[in-house]
C-alpha cells in the first residue's frame, strides 16, 4: 500500500538522450561503463532528506508554501508518513543512498531523552523500509544549528551545558548511522563562528571544536564504523565569521587538531560560491591535501547572494566538477548529494521527482564529459608542457639550492625569462569541444 502522494508517476527509467519524455532519464544509465566504472559506481547519487521531505517551502521573507500530509513535523506518525513518502521517491528515481539531519526524520521532544528516543525509533523504521530496497544511508548528521540552543554555536558555545547536549546528540546521530549501514558521518558547523569578536574567546572556541572533533574520531573507532568522518566548509551564513569558512580554511583545522588523517571534507557547490571560489576550485585544494571526501551538489543563483540550493543545471560547471573528482580516484565512500530543494512555487509532487531527474542527467553528462577531457589528455598535456622547463636537472636542482647559489647561476648565465602565455582562451575552447 502506497501513500498516494506520488500517485500515476512510474519509476524513472533510462530512454536516451533522444527521449522527449520529462520523467525519464536521458544521460544517467546506471549501469554504462565509464573509464572501467559503472556510472552508478562514480556518481553515488543520495536524496537529502532535508530539502526534499521536511522543508515547508520558506524563505527569509515569507513562510510556508509546501502544504504536505506529513506537514506539521510533530509527532511520531507524521514522521513515519515522511519516511513512507521518501522510500516511495528512492523507488522511482532509483538512486542507490540517502542523507539526513535528525531533525529531519524525528520531532523536535521537551528534553534529550526524548529526541533519542524518537531518533531510535524512526532510525529502526528507516532500517526496515530499507531492506531489499537497494537504497542505503550515505550519510547521517546532526542539525546543530536550527534550535535556539544553538545560537551562540554548538562545540564552540560558551555554555558548557550546550557543549554537552551537542556532544550527546552527536553521539546519538553516530549509532543511529552506523546501525542503518551509513558510509560516512558529516559534521557541518552551522553555527561554529561568531557574530562580533567584543563577546568571542576566538581562541578557547576553535580549541573546543577541535577537541570535540577528536571525540567524534575517538568514538567512531570505539564502536567501529568503519565509514569517513566528513567536515563541510561554509562560509558566513548563517554566523558573519564561520570557523569553516572554505576547504584551505578546514584543511588548516584539521592539521593544527591532528585530524587530517582521520577526517575529509564534504564540499558543497554553493558553499563554493558563496566563499568565492568555483567547485572544482574546492575539489581541487581538497584533492591536493588527500582530504576529498564527497559532494553536495546544488547550485546558487549567481543574482542573489545567499544560498539558494537550486538543483544544477549547468553542465561545464559539473564536468570540471567531476574531471578534478576522477583525477583524484573518485568520491571513494561518498556520493553525490542533492542538497538541492524546489523553488517555494514549486508545489507539485511531479516538481520533486522531474528536479532529481533533471540533476541526475546533468551529472551524467558531466561525469561523461569529464571522462572524455580525460582520455583525450588535452588538458593533461596542457599542463605538462607549460611546467616542463621544471623536469631539467638544473630546474630541480634549483629547489634543493640557496638563494646565494640560485643568484650567482643567474648572473653567470645571463638568464633573462620572457613571459609565455597561459593559452587560457585556448584551454576553455578546448573544454567547450566535450560540453
Amino acid at each position: 500500500m502506497t501513500t498516494g502522494f506520488f500517485d500515476g508517476i512510474a519509476p524513472v527509467r533510462y530512454e536516451g538522450p533522444d527521449s522527449t519524455n520529462e520523467l525519464a532519464y536521458k544521460h544517467y544509465n546506471p549501469d554504462e561503463v565509464i573509464l572501467g566504472k559503472r556510472m552508478e559506481d562514480h556518481l553515488r547519487f543520495a536524496v537529502a532528506w532535508w530539502h526534499s521531505f521536511a522543508w515547508e517551502g520558506g524563505d527569509p521573507f515569507g513562510g510556508q508554501t509546501f502544504i504536505r500530509p506529513w506537514h506539521p513535523q510533530d509527532d511520531m506518525g507524521r514522521a513515519k508518513l515522511k519516511a513512507d513518502v521518501a522510500f516511495e521517491l528512492f523507488e522511482i528515481l532509483g538512486q542507490p543512498f540517502y542523507c539526513w539531519h535528525d531533525a529531519d526524520i524525528r520531532p523536535e521532544q521537551a528534553d534529550f531523552a526524548g529526541n533519542l528516543k524518537t531518533l531510535e525509533e524512526i532510525t529502526d523504521y528507516m532500517g526496515e523500509k530499507a531492506e531489499g530496497t537497494g537504497t542505503g544511508c550515505l550519510w547521517g548528521t546532526a542539525n546543530m544549528f536550527s534550535h535556539r540552543r544553538w545560537m551562540s554555536g554548538a562545540s564552540t558555545n560558551p555554555d558548557p551545558e550546550v557543549f554537552a547536549w551537542a556532544a550527546a546528540t552527536v553521539k546519538g546521530c553516530m549509532d543511529a548511522t552506523h546501525k542503518l549501514g551509513g558510509q560516512n558521518y558529516v559534521l557541518w558547523g552551522g553555527r561554529e563562528g561568531y557574530e562580533t569578536l567584543l563577546n568571542t574567546d576566538l581562541n578557547q572556541e576553535l580549541d573546543h571544536m577541535g577537541r570535540f572533533l577528536n571525540m567524534v574520531v575517538d568514538y567512531k573507532h570505539k564502536i567501529g564504523f568503519k565509514g569517513t568522518i566528513l567536515v563541510e566548509p561554509k562560509p558566513q551564513e548563517p554566523s558573519k565569521h564561520q570557523y569553516d569558512y572554505d576547504a584551505a580554511t578546514c584543511i588548516g583545522f584539521l592539521r593544527k587538531y591532528g585530524l587530517e588523517n582521520e577526517v575529509k571534507l564534504n564540499l558543497e557547490q554553493g558553499h563554493a560560491i558563496l566563499a568565492g571560489h568555483s567547485f572544482e576550485h574546492e575539489i581541487a585544494v581538497a584533492a591536493a591535501e588527500g582530504m576529498l571526501g564527497s559532494i553536495d551538489m546544488n547550485r546558487n543563483d549567481y543574482q542573489s547572494g545567499w544560498d539558494t540550493d537550486q538543483f544544477p543545471n549547468n553542465v561545464p560547471e559539473v564536468a570540471l566538477a567531476y574531471y578534478h573528482i576522477l583525477k583524484a580516484g573518485g568520491l571513494g565512500t561518498g556520493g553525490t548529494n542533492f542538497d538541492a530543494k524546489l523553488r517555494r512555487q514549486s508545489l507539485d509532487a511531479v516538481d520533486l521527482v522531474a528536479g532529481h531527474v533533471g540533476g541526475m542527467d546533468i551529472c551524467a553528462r558531466g561525469l561523461k564529459a569529464a571522462a572524455a577531457m580525460i582520455e583525450d589528455g588535452g588538458l593533461e598535456d596542457a599542463l605538462k608542457a607549460r611546467y616542463a622547463g621544471w623536469e631539467t636537472p638544473e630546474a630541480q636542482a634549483m629547489l634543493g639550492s640557496d638563494l646565494a647559489t640560485i643568484q650567482a647561476r643567474v648572473l653567470s648565465e645571463g638568464i633573462k625569462p620572457e613571459p609565455r602565455s597561459g593559452r587560457q582562451e585556448r584551454l576553455e575552447n578546448y573544454v567547450n569541444r566535450f560540453v
